[in-house]
């Protein structure tokens, strides 16, 4: 059971109700869970949420750890197979599009990760800026280019990573193929009105500043070159850091860039039609309880 939506709608507290409903066990399809110095900023479960549901994939790796979408597949379907030994139904639940993918189509092969290409590229990000780096892209790749969120490091970098170990575009290598998984999907959306979402966000934000997240990315500033940190709600903290804009416009940027995200989000998932939506509000996890147990019940019988 995939649990989805943009950023601030509910998806962890909607996924443990349904679980302590309907058993079963949750896996985290945030990318930025998954370290575990970034709990504050990823708005990661609490340690009273991961208790009353079992949780995995959460904070299980470093920020110095070079980690990609592709280990996270490998990481993940691994799990599932263990999981699903001792119980019938898992829960898939986040935000990030690409992961949520990787479990359910699968990854491309891609090279393994070159560390000296991948440095070099990460000082030129550092030096240049990633416009410098996208351009160089578009080169490389004029049919990716059109299609790479071009506000992502991350992304434009392994795209740029590999059309320079192959010799190849990146789009080439991808090939869309779906992998058979040994398990039934069902995925639910968790939508709500735009502007209900964008002021649940600017709220969010204000409480991850009084709960300590300019500490968290003061503490993790030495480190702002990593990849894990390219990042919405440390980039701004640490431009404020290095002098270049204020505390308050470092927390109006946050916000501002988490809607943006929050509206690729829903961008990237309304391409799918094997999503069910249902609105967040008093009777969101009742309707989602309802549609769960109605597909489970046409699942064929021995």
């Amino acid at each position: 059971m995939v649990v989805l939506g943009a950023t601030a709608t509910g998806k962890t507290e909607i996924a443990i109700r349904l679980a302590q409903a309907l058993g079963g066990e949750i896996i985290s399809s945030d990318s930025r869970q998954v370290y575990r110095e970034m709990t504050i900023g990823t708005a990661a479960p609490t340690p009273q949420e991961m208790e009353s549901v079992p949780h995995h994939l959460i904070g299980t790796r470093s920020i110095e750890e070079e980690y990609s979408c592709g280990r996270y597949e490998q990481e993940a379907s691994s799990l599932i197979e263990r999981l699903f030994e001792r119980q019938d139904l898992l829960y898939l639940v986040g935000g990030s599009g690409l992961y949520i993918d990787a479990v359910c189509r699968g990854m491309d092969d891609m090279p393994a990760t070159d560390p000296q290409l991948r440095e070099s590229l990460n000082l030129r990000l550092q030096t240049e800026g990633l416009e410098a780096l996208v351009a160089e892209l578009q080169k490389q790749d004029p049919v990716y280019f059109e299609q790479v969120d071009r506000q992502n490091p991350q992304r434009v970098l392994r795209a740029l990573e590999v059309c320079l170990q192959t010799g190849r575009p990146y789009s080439e290598t991808r090939t869309g193929q779906t992998k058979q998984r040994p398990f039934r999907i069902l995925k639910l959306g968790i939508t709500m009105p735009r502007d209900v979402l964008y002021e649940r966000i600017n709220r969010r934000v204000d409480r991850m500043v009084a709960d300590g997240l300019e500490q968290e990315a003061r503490g993790l500033y030495a480190h702002r070159h990593l990849n894990a940190l390219q990042t919405v709600g440390y980039q701004e903290w640490f431009d404020y850091f290095d002098g270049t804009i204020s505390r308050e416009q470092a927390i109006e940027l946050i916000k501002r860039n988490s809607r943006r995200y929050a509206k690729r989000q829903e961008t990237w998932f309304r391409r799918d039609r094997d999503i069910h939506w249902v609105e967040a509000g008093p009777r969101c996890v009742e309707q989602a309880e309802a549609w769960l147990l109605a597909q489970l019940d046409e699942r064929p019988r021995p």
